[in-house]
């Protein structure tokens, strides 16, 4: 059977689409994803979908599952990579990714999982940097 590896760095987990999605491996892929998240204990969900083209509707309700399920297993989700024409595609289809950060690429992706996991587990250092955020405005 068809798999997407998912692969542990740290508190997180890393999602890497090197193949054209089908529905049944979406579905695959979430259960996979929601279990390897409770058996590793992560925080985040990276999920790189720079090597997809085509993204329809059941795809993309995938992808705002997958973020759901995460947040109620105590993991952020970022999607990275998405194509331009990706992007006007769900738009036009209406597809809403409720829940899903997005970054252009994996580095801000993983910039955006530390800075919520220091949120998460220094709240108080994340209320100053709130703050001092505000007195800069």
């Amino acid at each position: 059977m068809e798999r997407i590896p998912i692969l542990k760095m740290g508190n997180f987990l890393l999602v890497t689409i090197q193949v054209d999605m089908h529905d049944h491996l979406a579905m695959t892929l979430q259960d996979d994803l929601t279990n390897r998240i409770t058996q590793t204990n992560a925080h985040g969900v990276l999920i790189d979908i720079s090597a997809l083209e085509i993204v329809d509707s059941f795809i993309g309700r995938i992808l705002a599952n997958i973020a759901r399920m995460s947040r109620v297993l105590d993991a952020e989700t970022v999607v990275v990579g998405m194509q331009p024409a990706v992007a006007i595609t769900l738009v036009e289809l209406g597809v809403s990714l409720t829940g899903i950060r997005t970054a252009l690429n994996v580095e801000k992706g993983m910039a955006l999982l530390r800075s919520s996991l220091n949120e998460t587990t220094n709240p108080v250092a994340a209320t100053k940097r709130s703050a001092d955020d505000n007195a800069e405005d």
